[in-house]
């Protein structure tokens, strides 16, 4: 069984920083990519990050980049969102998603972001 798990959601007022936690746990192979997205009320989902094991890259979405950081340490299936500089149009579920690069990819259930002007 895979489980994937967001923590650090919350309210901020714009111009603050929140930071999002991702832990993934069960039967995992070693190169896998663990994924951001968010999606807002009445919104599409939208991609915000990712990151992926052994190649280490990370991909950022266009309105996210230079204030949102993703980052995991080394060897490890916990990834890290750091969200700088937030605005309100940043409000939304955010989720988490391993992608196990083989077809097969798990979500989490998202933690809330909300962002006041």
């Amino acid at each position: 069984q895979v489980q994937v798990a967001e923590s650090g959601g919350g309210s901020v007022q714009a111009g603050r920083s929140l930071s999002l936690t991702c832990e993934v746990s069960g039967r995992i192979f070693t190169k896998n990519r663990i994924a951001w997205f968010r999606q807002a009320p009445g919104k599409e989902r939208e991609f915000v990050a990712d990151h992926t094991s052994v190649t280490e890259a990370t991909n950022y979405g266009d309105s996210v980049k230079g204030r949102f950081t993703i980052s995991r340490a080394s060897g490890k299936n916990t990834v890290n969102l750091r969200m700088n500089n937030l605005r309100p149009e940043d409000s939304a579920n955010y989720y988490c998603m391993l992608d196990l690069l083989n077809g097969m990819a798990h979500w989490g259930r998202g933690t809330l972001v909300t962002v006041s002007p």
